[in-house]
């Protein structure tokens, strides 16, 4: 499934062809990153290079009127059930992805070639018990914290380059989160 080769780079106002979502990297005390299987990703849309039912950090739309960071909060307790967060600093850029071509026309009908995302690096405040999959419309069916030097691989291709890019952003903030646990 082709994807298109100039996808923009990052920049600091969102580009107009991209779906505006927000982008959560919640961070555990002990520098883990959560990361949850995707329901909706089986093997009819899915890349054939994608794992069965990729994983991915938590994300989503910005509603009209909703300021990214009251996105993100949304997104981080509608997709899990997570309240109890802190947010540690947010993207510099916009970090944009294209979404292969026949899933972008299925999906907005030619609307938006893909996604831009602003994320949010955000301490994990409470306990594993406070997840929450079943939510009102369930994404995910599993969740699991996982070292930032694995996230990569276990979601999908054409997400590959946003998260390398966060990741190496909020690198700092990662290990600030695990050495400021430590020290508790």
């Amino acid at each position: 499934m082709p994807v298109n080769d100039a996808v923009p780079a990052p920049s600091e106002t969102p580009p107009s062809e991209y779906r505006e979502c927000v982008g959560i990297c919640l961070i555990n005390a002990e520098g883990q990153i959560f990361v949850a299987r995707r329901l909706d990703l089986g093997s009819n849309e899915a890349p054939p290079d994608a794992p069965p039912k990729p994983w991915q950090m938590p994300q989503g739309g910005i509603d009209p009127g909703e300021t990214p960071e009251t996105a993100a909060r949304r997104e981080l307790l509608e997709e899990t059930g997570i309240a109890r967060a802190t947010i540690m600093g947010a993207s510099r850029y916009w970090y944009s992805y294209d979404l292969p071509a026949e899933i972008a026309a299925r999906k907005w009908r030619g609307r938006y070639r893909g996604q831009t995302q602003k994320w949010y690096a955000m301490r994990f405040d409470g306990t594993d018990s406070d997840v929450d999959l079943n939510t009102a419309h369930p994404e995910f069916d599993e969740w699991k914290w996982v070292d930032p030097a694995d996230v990569v691989d276990c979601v999908i291709a054409f997400k590959r380059d946003v998260y390398r890019q966060i990741l190496a952003e909020f690198d700092d903030i990662i290990a600030n989160v695990a050495a400021a646990s430590e020290g508790r």
